[in-house]
């Protein structure tokens, strides 16, 4: 049977989102007893060899016209699909509160088998005890106010990594919107608030994550931090032309400031044609993991599955089925120094280098 180790620590999932979504007192209890639905519960986690990832807190728009239909959407030979307008932050953060509130309940429920992380330490603490190491990530700022003061309750409460945008624009910047063929040259960068934003991530040593901003909001991330550049849940644009993925010149710019990529499990920014579909071999996900190693090295790739966010290939299936996907990189060729990397051992050293520690 393909094994469950080394631990895949994973930069995206949102599962968060599904359980929010449940309205269910005992969501995070189901979680943790497992709950069958979806990609992830803490059984099927501990099944897989699943050591942790970044667990997003993601705001639905009110009337979001990407959630319906979603996957019939990106189907043919193109799409478009529109974006929601921007959230106003009275009806995101008191949202955004109540999934950070069931991450921490799953912690506390799990009685030690779930570990809410702040350092790289926790993280490579929790990964020696068999513990799911979790980190607090928001995917768009919505809920961050212009004054910045819930930036700084909400890292005192564990927030250790940031989204700026979730394609729909914030009032920091402008994502891209879901569009095959595309790139991601689509709309002005950061504003100026955005910048400031940047800056103050870069101070408190919080992670900014690239993976739904535009081209221009990536390269102003780039003239302005001094951290490495870190896109969670991306793919290689040269092999997708999903507007999500990146290009060549943006995996330099990664790839000089010792940065990270995480190989999203999504068919849409997987595959040449761009669709939602489960039918996708595994060997498409090599030749970006490939791709992506050519341009940014073999210290600078891992794993960042959107989970519970996204069609993703039929043979992993959920959680449990990484054990597939670790033998089909054995079976690319990758030994186990590489294996390692591409696990786990990637993202400590990014976070480690981020966070100071």
């Amino acid at each position: 049977m393909p094994s469950t180790t080394p631990p895949i620590f994973d930069g995206h999932n949102d599962v968060l989102l599904r359980l929010h979504r449940k309205d269910a007192a005992d969501a995070a209890t189901q979680f943790v007893q497992g709950d069958s639905r979806g990609h992830l519960d803490l059984p099927r986690m501990q099944k897989g060899g699943f050591g942790g990832g970044f667990f997003a807190v993601f705001v639905p728009s009110p009337k979001d016209p990407t959630a319906d239909n979603f996957t019939d959407s990106m189907q043919g030979d193109s799409y478009d699909l529109p974006l929601p307008a921007e959230l106003d932050i009275g009806y995101a953060q008191p949202i955004a509160l109540e999934m950070m509130g069931l991450l921490f309940q799953i912690e506390k429920e799990s009685e030690g088998a779930f570990t809410v992380c702040r350092t790289a330490a926790d993280i490579r603490g929790a990964l020696e005890r068999g513990s799911v190491a979790a980190i607090l990530h928001i995917e768009g700022a919505e809920t961050i106010d212009p004054e910045f003061r819930s930036l700084e309750l909400l890292y005192q409460a564990g927030l250790r990594s940031i989204g700026p945008v979730w394609s729909r624009p914030t009032a920091f910047a402008h994502g891209v919107p879901f569009r095959f063929p595309g790139n991601p040259d689509t709309g002005p960068g950061l504003t100026d608030l955005g910048k400031e934003l940047i800056r103050r991530c870069n101070e408190m040593g919080v992670m900014v994550d690239l993976s739904h901003l535009n081209e221009a909001g990536f390269w102003d991330v780039a003239k302005l931090s001094d951290a490495p550049l870190v896109a969670t849940h991306s793919n290689a644009h040269a092999l997708s032309a999903s507007t999500r993925n990146l290009t060549d010149r943006q995996l330099a710019a990664i790839r000089e400031s010792d940065g990270m990529v995480g190989v999203n499990f999504a068919t849409c920014f997987l595959r040449e044609d761009g669709q939602m579909n489960a039918q996708t071999g595994l060997d498409v996900m090599m030749r970006h993991f490939d791709h992506l190693i050519e341009h940014v090295g073999e210290d600078r790739v891992g794993f960042g599955s959107d989970f519970d966010g996204a069609t993703i290939p039929g043979d992993i299936g959920d959680v449990a089925g990484l054990p597939v996907m670790r033998q089909a990189m054995r079976d690319h060729g990758v030994d186990d120094a590489l294996m390692e990397k591409l696990c786990w051992g990637n993202w400590v050293r990014v976070l480690e280098k981020t966070w100071g520690g």
